[in-house]
């Protein structure tokens, strides 16, 4: 069936979209709101001891077998009962990570240096982990699995030419008669002609002529969604998706099973928004394909190809292959698509959640836009459809921008609600505010990291606050060139060869790294910095640090950020250091180079997916198109797996949906700073574990005020040893007076409808994401929901109330300065100001329609990126500090967010609100009417 289908760069601009997650599903029980509320009947989840959501969790069995047949005899060589698990296979959305993990499979040799794409096929016995469309037994032979519509990234591992001898496929005892007799098979089909593959000067382009008579060849075509079948025996007659640049790295893996028999992999999911030729989505059914490789069964020949056949690999089992060398095909991943492997697999049927665009095709309604917190993403984006699917209610949006801003466009009446974590001053408020705590979520340091000689994902990483202090204020010097840093040249010159790191995180290797010498991290304001830095701030030992003493081995602070104030709402790029040296490419492109190394960025988004790639963001690469082109700084390349190592603070709703690794925070230590040590002993880590974020709202007993916030220290947290630092709970802020009844109403119900069925976790539309602890009205979080019915019940009545109090200790949940904390450029006065952006829509001269849940195309401070940056693009590079209050927009016209807001004229509010309802009418008069019965019945 037809969708919408949007140009290349609005769908990639649209990745950022697919937001989704999971937790569990406590039981719900009915509340009444006292009638003096004059509020609808709510419910509210109970608190539950599970929160694991159905995810489809998938489980199967299955003898495998290698068989020879020798005369009339098959002998069995090779009989192995195998298990193949996946953690989740419901409602999945584009770049989820799903863990698959086996037992009793054939032990792996020849560990390649990576698993993904061709870079994993020279090994022995490895898992073959692909993304299919179709699924097994479909009536319909178009819905049917079959290897021509598994996608692999390259056409190598689809097409081949051997010799005779090598050809071992022709003996493949489980191959139709015809195709072992076939010198030339094209997509199963015997001695076929050569596929054609363009036209040049009117004649038919095909495949390279592979019909010698001493070869052999093969090709599995690949069929599109759309029924395209592209010949794949080359670059050229590959789907666009499998271009050299394209802007994804492979998905397909060739996992290695260990001596045990046992192997795990974290899957990439893709759908049709990465990749529109698979067409994976909630109306096409897919499957996760799994085959372990036994070797083919073999006929029995005495030919040259069959004495391959029947080789049993030259590498022994764990061994390594990181030179690439040749090894025994028979028993390699190269022929996947042959019937002596294609029948061991194991197809794990895969469903997915709605697609960005639902909101956009389906409700013309404008929308109503809350503006605030990243940290909101992964849950907004399931709430979104469960609203505008729903005419009973209005067309909610979640547009991210800084906190700050959020809350000023509130304060001047530009926006009804603000997502924030921190409670602002109430002194210059045009109007009162209610705080209603509307999720309990935190941010994360993620991480990709591997242990040496590629023996996998280290998966216990410890930081202190001293540790993340050193990073931020570019105190490593990242490579030989930093270490002629004025005085910071003695200091390790990444993180992984400081003993005090080295101490807390044992068996890493010590090969210097640019990505290891920094944390990626925002460029512009945020809760989220405000409750990173206070956390540094509360620490004795990174509390001396920054004021300039030496740690225990003599490492010091970079001199540009010595005696910093902390918290801070936003990360400043204090270190002007440019290097003196003779590369031709920096004297051509004098820049600060440890602002360089740590390019910040816009939003925590990005970071989550370089994480996810491996790909830092620092922007120290030389490079030019030729060499008469002058020479630029672009962002380095992607690690291979083996040797990654990149840590950046993401929004824990992000590091669950793509299954980062997470590290542990230290919360008790010394009381003073101590002397140097060994071990982690004496010291205690958290992770972000539902556990860990429930004892750190534990700590906030008092509400801040009537219909204020809930604060707690980080001072309380090293006492309390088992909460979690990260922790934040996001409140929906909106005015008590002066706000327009209709939105005031509409703010009151997305409170009540976020804080009952919006806590039940799961993956589904109106669900709570993954990464999130429900609110219930029992147990530690009860306070915080009934806080939250009273702050609807003010904000519906729009009567007043008395003024929150000033936050006179100086924090809410995670502590800071109400006011958004520290001395950060740009300031953030939360009493007064101008919009951001001045009086246009946040975001800039943008028009709704573009690939966001709720509908808009675009963001204040737009969650893709400001500026079309090689850092957002791909194409290398970095953002600069920005001020926190500036709207920005990407140059390119990509989005990643939608904004749709209020306009500060007539004009603005009447004509932009038409364009939203023609505008997405006539999408649909033009071909939006097979969407809507794509989607027929939801509501």
């Amino acid at each position: 069936m037809k969708r919408l289908v949007l140009s290349r760069p609005a769908a990639i601009a649209g990745v950022a979209l697919l937001l989704g997650g999971v937790v569990g599903a406590p039981a719900v029980i009915p509340n009444t709101v006292p009638a003096a509320q004059a509020a609808p009947v709510v419910a509210a989840p109970k608190a539950a001891t599970s929160t694991t959501a159905d995810r489809g969790a998938w489980s199967k069995t299955k003898k495998l077998q290698r068989v020879f047949q020798n005369g009339t005899k098959l002998d069995v060589v090779d009989s192995r009962n195998v298990t193949v698990k996946v953690n989740k296979t419901k409602e999945l959305r584009g770049r989820e990570r799903v863990q698959v993990t086996w037992s009793g499979a054939t032990p792996s040799g020849g560990r390649a240096a990576s698993p993904f794409g061709t870079s994993g096929l020279a090994q022995e016995y490895p898992v073959v982990i692909m993304q299919c469309r179709g699924v097994d037994g479909a009536k319909d032979p178009k819905k049917r699995l079959s290897p021509e519509t598994c996608w692999t990234s390259t056409w190598i591992q689809r097409s081949m030419v051997e010799g005779d001898r090598t050809a071992v496929w022709r003996n493949d005892l489980y191959a139709p008669k015809s195709l072992r007799d076939s010198q030339y098979t094209v997509g199963g089909k015997a001695n076929a002609a050569l596929p054609v593959i363009g036209k040049e000067n009117g004649a038919d382009v095909t495949c390279p002529d592979w019909k010698l008579p001493t070869y052999n060849g093969v090709v599995t075509p690949f069929r599109s969604a759309k029924g395209k079948e592209f010949a794949a025996c080359n670059a050229t007659s590959m789907p666009p998706e499998a271009a050299v640049d394209s802007a994804y790295p492979p998905a397909e893996q060739y996992g290695f099973t260990t001596d045990a028999g046992k192997g795990e992999a974290q899957f990439e999911i893709r759908t049709d928004v990465e990749n529109e030729s698979l067409g994976c989505n909630e109306n096409t059914a897919c499957s996760l394909v799994v085959i372990p490789i036994m070797g083919l069964s073999c006929t029995d020949s005495n030919d040259p190809a069959g004495t391959e056949c029947r080789q049993q690999g030259r590498f022994a089992p764990g061994s390594n292959n990181f030179n690439n060398e040749g090894i025994q095909q028979a028993v390699g991943p190269k022929y996947w698509w042959s019937e002596s492997n294609w029948r061991n697999r194991f197809s794990v049927p895969l469903s997915f959640g709605l697609p960005p665009d639902v909101c956009d095709v389906l409700d013309t309604r404008a929308p109503t836009g809350f503006y605030g917190s990243e940290l909101m993403g992964q849950t907004t984006t399931q709430w979104t459809p469960a609203y505008c699917l729903n005419k009973k209610r209005f067309n909610f949006q979640h547009n991210r921008m800084s906190d700050a801003a959020a809350y000023r466009l509130v304060d001047n009446g530009e926006a009804p609600a603000a997502f924030l974590a921190r409670k602002r001053s109430a002194a210059g408020a045009t109007s009162p505010m209610a705080y209603a705590p509307t999720a309990i979520t935190g941010f994360s340091i993620a991480y990709a990291i591997d242990k040496p000689h590629n023996t996998g994902e280290f998966t216990n990483l410890r930081l202190n606050a001293r540790l993340i202090a050193k990073l931020l204020t570019s105190s490593y010097p990242a490579s030989g060139l930093g270490t002629a840093h004025p005085g910071i040249g003695t200091n390790p010159v990444s993180i992984n060869l400081d003993p005090e790191f080295r101490a807390l995180n044992p068996g890493l290797d010590s090969t210097t790294r640019e990505s290891a010498a920094t944390l990626m991290s925002l460029s512009e304001s945020s809760d989220t910095i405000s409750a990173l830095t206070e956390y540094i701030a509360a620490d004795p030992e990174a509390t001396a640090f920054m004021e300039g003493k030496a740690d225990p081995w003599g490492m010091v602070i970079n001199p540009a950020y010595k005696g910093m104030s902390l918290p801070t709402a936003e990360w400043p790029l204090l270190d002007t250091w440019v290097p003196e040296t003779q590369q031709e490419c920096l004297q051509q492109n004098p820049s600060p180079y440890l602002s360089n190394v740590a390019a910040p960025v816009t939003n925590m988004r990005k970071i989550a997916e370089a994480v996810l790639d491996g790909w830092p963001l620092a922007a120290t690469k030389c490079d030019r198109p030729t060499t008469t082109d002058p020479w630029k700084l672009g962002r380095t390349d992607r690690q291979g797996v083996g040797t990654r190592f990149v840590m950046g603070v993401t929004a824990l709703g992000d590091a669950k949906r793509f299954g980062l690794r997470t590290a542990s925070l230290q919360t008790t230590g010394p009381a003073k700073p101590a002397g140097k040590f060994t071990s982690a002993a004496g010291r205690t880590f958290v992770g972000p574990t539902e556990k860990g974020m429930l004892n750190a709202v534990k700590l906030g007993t008092k509400i801040d005020g009537r219909l204020g916030t809930f604060p707690w220290t980080q001072e309380q947290v090293r006492k309390a040893k088992d909460a979690y630092p990260g922790t934040q709970v996001i409140y929906t802020v909106a005015k008590t007076t002066g706000l327009d009844r209709a939105d005031a109403k509409k703010v009151a119900e997305f409170i009540r409808v976020s804080t009952s069925e919006g806590q039940k976790p799961g993956p589904g539309n109106g669900e709570l994401a993954e990464g999130f602890v429900p609110l219930t009205k029992t147990g530690a979080t009860a306070p915080l929901w009934k806080a939250a019915q009273d702050a609807a019940a003010a904000i519906e009545a729009q009567k007043g109330a008395k003024a929150p109090t000033s936050n006179t200790g100086g924090t809410t949940p995670g502590g800071g300065n109400p006011g958004g904390g520290g001395t950060t450029p740009g300031g953030s006065n939360p009493g007064g100001g101008t919009v951001p952006g001045g009086n246009t829509v946040p975001g800039g001269n943008t028009v709704p329609g573009g690939e966001v849940p709720g509908g808009g195309s675009g963001s204040a401070n737009n969650a893709g990126g400001s500026g079309s940056t090689p850092s957002e693009n791909g194409s290398g590079g970095t953002e600069k500090n920005a001020p926190s209050n500036e709207a920005k927009t990407n140059a390119s016209g990509k989005v990643e967010t939608a904004p749709t807001a209020k306009v500060n004229s007539w004009l603005g509010r009447f004509f932009v609100p038409m364009l939203l309802v023609v505008g997405p009418a006539a999408a649909l008069l033009a071909g939006g009417g097979q969407l809507l019965r794509r989607f027929g019945g939801q509501s």
